[in-house]
């Protein structure tokens, strides 16, 4: 396993994240305890969940499942980065107006209590806001975070669906302030979605934050199975092969080519930018997880890289560049 620092943080994770999200809806706990298992036997270290997992009245199931996995011992929790994060709903009716998605320091202290009981542990190594809320001041939100950070509970701050801009401004807050601020921004970012290399992407480098994109596949479409009518999250959405099918079929021809699966591409194409820390592989099944494992050994050469960009343009590089002049 290749390891690599979380942004500017000393703290060193694995160049693949292991995603929870499926735990506890498509994936059982037995297996979701065989998946874990078998991302510590292979090196990963790296997991990540959030409190809303399980989602609407089953929020806060993945949690569980993982707290349960730790209570096993044998060493898991010792052996594993965990990040999780709040925002949304967890509907509990005895926070009124405040259960309602949004940021502040009532639902960091809240929400970070709860997701410590739910995991079974008294730390988080990375507690990430799951989207920007603007309405706040972010001397209420690092107040909370420094808090945290006192009293042991969390080791680290990281967002999620940031603007460049938003990253821009808390960083300037935090070093106003003395903290450290972010260290990680998990953004939605795959060949099919290549507007963050607009802004976030070289916000994050310049502000020392590792991205985590999420959706590597982008829901299944770029894994292979969309072209071949298989079931993904979203591969099975018509409208979407349709829109993309010439680009599908392209890069399923490119892949056959090299030899590898549509998947492990997709990976090995953001493990090549020196931007991404770690994409995460929310795998539903075992099979799945090891099929993954296979990125970290594909070295793809200038020229996939280039056809890659054919096939997937992007935005044309950062911002104003990609633009002006």
């Amino acid at each position: 396993m290749k390891f690599t620092y979380l942004g500017k943080s000393g703290l060193r994770v694995s160049r693949l994240c292991l995603g929870t999200m499926n735990f506890g809806v498509d994936t059982e706990e037995k297996d979701a305890f065989r998946i874990m298992d078998a991302a510590l036997d292979a090196g990963i270290n790296f997991f990540d969940t959030a409190n809303v997992y399980g989602w609407g009245e089953n929020a806060g199931r993945t949690e569980e499942i993982i707290g349960r996995w730790f209570a096993q011992g044998g060493g898991r929790r010792e052996k594993t980065v965990i990040a999780t994060k709040f925002y949304g709903d967890m509907s509990d009716p005895y926070d009124g107006p405040n259960r309602e998605g949004g940021l502040s320091a009532y639902k960091l202290r809240r929400h970070l209590e709860g997701s410590l009981r739910r995991l079974q542990t008294d730390h988080i190594e990375l507690y990430q806001m799951h989207h920007i809320d603007r309405n706040v001041n972010w001397d209420e939100l690092w107040g909370g975070f420094e808090t945290a950070v006192l009293q042991g509970k969390i080791g680290y701050v990281g967002s999620s669906n940031f603007a460049g801009w938003d990253i821009a401004v808390a960083q300037g807050e935090a070093k106003r302030r003395g903290f450290l601020g972010l260290i990680s921004e998990q953004h939605k970012y795959n060949l099919l979605c290549r507007l963050p290399e607009l802004e976030v992407l070289p916000a994050a480098q310049s502000f020392g934050l590792g991205i985590i994109p999420w959706s590597p596949l982008d829901g299944g479409l770029l894994g292979g199975n969309a072209l071949r009518g298989g079931s993904g999250k979203r591969s099975g959405d018509t409208s979407r092969v349709e829109k993309h099918r010439a680009q599908l079929e392209a890069y399923a021809e490119l892949c056959k080519e090299l030899g590898e699966g549509e998947d492990v591409v997709s990976l090995a194409w953001l493990l090549a930018n020196p931007a991404v820390t770690a994409p995460i592989i929310g795998v539903r099944t075992a099979e799945q997880f090891e099929r993954s494992l296979r990125a970290l050994e594909l070295q793809l050469d200038e020229g996939a890289l280039k056809r890659l960009d054919e096939i997937f343009p992007g935005p044309g590089g950062d911002a104003p560049r990609a633009y002006a002049w």
